[in-house]
């Protein structure tokens, strides 16, 4: 399990999830920035993620959905606030309509991504997700969040032992 650690820190208001990969930092942004790939793993398993729309460059938007064991099918959208490739990016994340619009059903996040070189051919991903206010932290935990990012980063080896870089 490539997850060593994910703490919610109510006061500081994020959720940070750190894992290490047997992989470069190139090969680990790959699973970002390559829509086919980021499909493959973001998401919990019972809830495969659809990217109909991936635009990897600051200002870029992002659409996706999330299709449930039941077939529900919740969606979502993201902006690319920053990107330093290959070690870090930033992007606002928030829950959308099926035509990936923003919807008011939670208030977006910010999260943080950054990818640090351990030597040897091996990276740690720390993933920080920026909560707006007390309330947004709850209702997302409440939703399962954390369980959620924890089961979608297990995925991660996986995906980077099946597919080479490109």
């Amino acid at each position: 399990m490539p997850v060593i650690d994910i703490k919610k820190d109510p006061e500081a208001l994020t959720l940070t999830l750190v894992a290490e990969f047997d992989a470069s930092v190139e090969r680990v942004w790959q699973i970002w920035e390559d829509p086919r790939q980021l499909e493959r793993w973001w998401g919990p398993p019972t809830y495969p993620a659809t990217f109909e729309r991936h635009e990897f460059v600051v200002g870029g938007r992002s659409h996706y959905y999330m299709t449930g064991p039941d077939g529900d099918q919740p969606h979502g959208w993201w902006t690319i606030e920053a990107i330093e490739e290959p070690n870090r990016f930033e992007f606002i994340d928030g829950f959308a309509d099926e035509n990936g619009e923003p919807t008011d059903l939670a208030k977006p996040t910010r999260g943080v991504v950054t990818l640090e070189d351990l030597g040897g051919g091996r990276t740690r991903m720390t993933t920080v997700s920026y909560f707006p206010d007390t309330e947004t932290l709850q209702q997302l935990s409440e939703m399962g969040m954390e369980d959620g990012m924890r089961e979608a980063a297990g995925q991660i080896d996986d995906l980077l032992a099946s597919q080479p870089a490109r």
